[in-house]
């Protein structure tokens, strides 16, 4: 049985486990070097700090089996309400729905917490993380050509986003 509960910090290796691994042997997460444990404490803190989400999908033994989270889209205080999103599940975990499940509360979380727009920046091709924004009503919000390297190609950014609806 999987459950949904926010993020502690005895889940941070779980967590930087799932990150590593799409870093080393994907195009989802634009970094070429790995993380080191200390570095992804110092992510979780600075999200603690900003008020911002982490949740994990965990099964019955606590193993961490997906993460999601948001931040700021831009620094600016223009976009307050504007945040960035990500959801990531382990690959042996994959196709069960726990993506959907991460991001129905994320939304959620959001909404509660007056964000007006969830944008979503997607590795063009990457089938299934579009689907599951679609799923949710994400719309497609353009493609910005040739903006990352990874695995000596040039990678197309997608933007994908969602209005929310507020209490205000």
């Amino acid at each position: 049985m999987t459950h949904i509960r926010h993020a502690i910090p005895s889940d941070l290796r779980g967590i930087l486990e799932i990150t590593n691994h799409e870093i080393i042997h994907g195009t989802a997460f634009w970094m070429t070097i790995p993380r080191t444990y200390q570095e992804q404490v110092q992510w979780f803190e600075a999200r603690e700090k900003a008020g911002f989400p982490v949740f994990v999908a965990v099964d019955e033994t606590q193993k961490v089996l997906g993460f999601a989270s948001y931040g700021s889209f831009r620094a600016y205080d223009g976009y307050k309400y504007t945040v960035e999103h990500s959801v990531y599940v382990s690959p042996h975990a994959q196709g069960k729905g726990l993506g959907k499940a991460l991001l129905k509360d994320l939304i959620a979380y959001a909404q509660h917490h007056k964000v007006h727009a969830m944008i979503a920046a997607i590795t063009e091709g990457n089938t299934a993380s579009v689907r599951l924004h679609e799923w949710f009503g994400f719309k497609h919000g353009g493609i910005l050509p040739q903006t990352g390297i990874k695995f000596d190609q040039w990678l197309n950014l997608l933007f994908m986003y969602k209005i929310l609806t507020t209490e205000d």
